[in-house]
This record gives structure tokens, C-alpha cells and sequence, in this order.
């Protein structure tokens, strides 16, 4: 037996590799502000609120900007990157996601989204997978950003579930830092040395079973 009753994702670098629109836009407002932001760069940036993420992004190119400038930064930078999302199909749905979801599923698992970014319903929209998740909690419900459990309580919370039996799928280490904070087990979607405290780290659902997750807890 299993006390796994409900398995929360992030959506960016987990479900879809959004990560490059928004290396996208980034790399268009650091080249509009006069300075080359390189993926190398990017990497600080994963995780992070929006206006964390600029604020980083400023620190890189040894901007001094006002609140207000920051604020019409941040908006251009989003306004950019929808423009890169509303492009989006299924197609990008990352390998093995959908087989893996339909199998939790099967097996009576809830699911929930439970990201930072405030365009997860125009991205779950845009891939057709709004039906593989009973409960979506995203920026638009929450006011703290990870590593702060916040995003992934609520996704209990919503899906009537307890803390201790979700697993949350991540890709970031404030996502894996938030999932652990917040009493939950974490597979880290990616390489072992950028998900330290994941209780297992895989590359990406491909080849991944229900069974090897329910394993997690024997651990």
C-alpha cells in the first residue's frame, strides 16, 4: 500500500519547457537596456518570482533603476514572453508527461499544478492538458514565491489532501526547498547536484513508472 494520495507539478522545466520563452524575453530586455544576458545567467533566474528574477537580471548588467522603471520593465518582459506562449501546442508537452499523468490518474492519484508563473492558465490552455489536473494553483493565488511552501500547501489544501502524502515534481532547487518545507516528499526533475534534498532525482518521465514513485516512500 501506498499513502500517496495526490502528486503536485511545476509547470516551467517540468510539463514544458517554458524556460526558453522566458530566457527569451529576458535576454530581449537586457539587449534593450544594453548588456548580454547569457543562459549561463539564466540559470539564477529559475524558480524566482518575476520581479526577483529582474531584479537579478539588473544586478547582471549593473542597472540602477526606480520602482516604478522596474514595474514597466517587469510587465514589458511578461507582455514579450505571452507573445512567445500564445505560439505554444501540445507538441511541447515534454516527453512522457502524458503517460505518466493518465497513470497516476488511473490509479486514483490526484494531480494539481502548483507554479509561480501567473500565465499557467493560458499555458495549460494553449497545450490542451486542463483536464489532467483537479486543482491549479498558480501565481495569481498566491502572494509568497518559493522557496516558501505557500503555492504547494494550498494544492493540498484545494485537493483535500494531507502535506505528507503529496509528491511534488520539480525542477528548481526553491521548488524542491518549498516542497520539503512544506512537509511534502520531491522528485527532482533534472541532474542530482542542482536538486539537493529531492528524495529522488530523475532526468524526465520517460521510463518513469507509478511504481517507482510509490518506491520513494519506502525509502
Amino acid at each position: 500500500m501506498t499513502n500517496i494520495d495526490a502528486c503536485i507539478f511545476d509547470l516551467d522545466g517540468v510539463i514544458v519547457d517554458t524556460a526558453k520563452y522566458h530566457y527569451l524575453a529576458w535576454r530581449d530586455l537586457a539587449t534593450e537596456l544594453g548588456f548580454v544576458f547569457t543562459l549561463d545567467h539564466n540559470e539564477r533566474l529559475k524558480g524566482v518570482s518575476r520581479m526577483t528574477s529582474l531584479e537579478i537580471l539588473l544586478e547582471v548588467g549593473g542597472v540602477t533603476l526606480d520602482e516604478n522603471r522596474k514595474l514597466e520593465l517587469a510587465d514589458q518582459k511578461n507582455r514579450q514572453y505571452v507573445s512567445y506562449i500564445e505560439k505554444m501546442t501540445p507538441d511541447e508537452i515534454l516527453p512522457g508527461v502524458i503517460d505518466f499523468l493518465k497513470s497516476i490518474r488511473s490509479a486514483g492519484i490526484k494531480t494539481a499544478i502548483g507554479s509561480a508563473s501567473k500565465n499557467t492558465p493560458l499555458i495549460l490552455d494553449r497545450l490542451q492538458l486542463n483536464s489532467y489536473f483537479d486543482v491549479v494553483i498558480d501565481g495569481n493565488k498566491v502572494s509568497e514565491a518559493k522557496p516558501n511552501p505557500e503555492v504547494f500547501l494550498k494544492g493540498a489544501y484545494e485537493l483535500g489532501v494531507s502535506p505528507s502524502n503529496c509528491i511534488v515534481f520539480e525542477d528548481a532547487a526553491a521548488g524542491v526547498e518549498a516542497a520539503i518545507r512544506g512537509g511534502m516528499k520531491c522528485v527532482g526533475i533534472g541532474k542530482p547536484e542542482n536538486l539537493p534534498g529531492a528524495n529522488l532525482v530523475v532526468a524526465g518521465f520517460e521510463n518513469f513508472t507509478v511504481e517507482e514513485m510509490f518506491n520513494i516512500e519506502k525509502k
